[in-house]
């Protein structure tokens, strides 16, 4: 494996997303400014200046035309990616945690931060005009979170279903039509820190500061699998072309010594999505791994790490064919 270094924040890296082609990675920080790259080679290609605030989540959407970010400044901005021009801009009552752009990129999602007396809420968003409108425009749906707070979401199939991972462990599917509760599981100890749908999403994983990572039906929610470590698991992929994923993670900064990277505490893990098996690492990074993805060919992934770096490793031949080379 051989990585390509990004080195163009300055504070920890908070997510990092592929758009559908894979030929640009996006990358948001703790530094307000968020990046986009050319995955072949690590350049960089432009910055979307904007945020005072850390960017919590991003997404893209199928086309690579919008751009959404949402941020500790009490925003969610929707961007040009051509020109990396603000389009949409969208005050909140509190951070926004988690967004996300519909399978359609008709309308897109987002979720706010239970903080300063405000309560969690989702809310669902028309982007199809994205303009200075937006800001004023009524949201499609509103749902108010009573309980936890929602730290992960997820759209669900066709676009009829929206899954949401929480503070609590707790996974929830809502219908979108009615804005009421489908279904509900709770597998996860802790907050779930990240949720991502398999290829063909009839799958999705998450992951959780319990020290595991779980594959869930996307329609019944059932649990399917589970994969354990000994430390708080921050972001989980699944491979787009193999039964393979990976789970990024390490704990909380504050925790950290100096002894930590000799142990392997912030390595990429893959294990096998069927049998649940850890078969390799991948070292690098200085502190815990906050983000990865594989890319959409699934012959190379990404990591970003709490060092403020993005890590792209391409996969040597050999693992297509034996497994794991490392």
């Amino acid at each position: 494996m051989k990585p390509l270094l990004l080195h163009g924040h300055e504070r920890a890296i908070t997510q990092i997303k592929y758009n559908r082609e894979g030929d640009l990675l996006f990358s948001s920080s703790k530094d307000n400014k968020p990046n986009v790259w050319y995955s072949l080679n690590g350049e960089r290609l432009g910055t979307f200046n904007g945020h005072q605030g850390a960017v919590w989540c991003i997404d893209v959407d199928w086309t690579t035309t919008k751009f959404l970010s949402g941020a500790g400044d009490n925003t969610l901005k929707i961007w040009d990616c051509q020109t990396g021009k603000v389009i949409g801009n969208i005050t909140t009552n509190s951070s926004v945690r988690a967004c996300n752009f519909s399978f359609s990129a008709n309308m897109a999602v987002y979720a706010t931060d239970k903080a300063m007396g405000h309560q969690c809420e989702i809310f669902i968003i028309d982007v199809r005009n994205a303009d200075d409108s937006i800001a004023q425009a009524e949201p499609i749906l509103r749902i108010p979170i009573n309980g936890p707070r929602v730290s992960a979401l997820q759209w669900g199939a066709l676009d009829e279903t929206l899954l949401t991972g929480h503070e609590n462990g707790e996974v929830i599917q809502w219908d979108l039509r009615t804005g009421k509760k489908l279904n509900n599981t709770k597998e996860h100890d802790n907050i779930i820190t990240d949720m991502q749908m398999s290829k063909d999403a009839t799958m999705f994983i998450t992951s959780s500061k319990d020290h595991t990572a779980k594959l869930f039906d996307s329609d019944s929610l059932m649990l399917l699998k589970t994969y354990k470590t000994e430390r708080p698991v921050n972001s989980a992929a699944v491979s787009p072309i193999l039964e393979h994923v990976v789970l990024g993670g390490g704990q909380d900064a504050m925790d950290v010594t100096t002894t930590s990277t000799r142990i392997g505490k912030f390595d990429s893990r893959f294990f096998h999505l069927v049998f649940e098996e850890e078969f390799g690492r991948v070292k690098g990074h200085f502190g815990p791994i906050n983000s990865v993805a594989f890319h959409p060919d699934g012959k190379s992934y990404s990591s970003g790490g709490e060092d403020g770096y993005v890590r792209i490793h391409t996969f040597d031949p050999s693992y297509f064919e034996y497994g794991f080379d490392y």
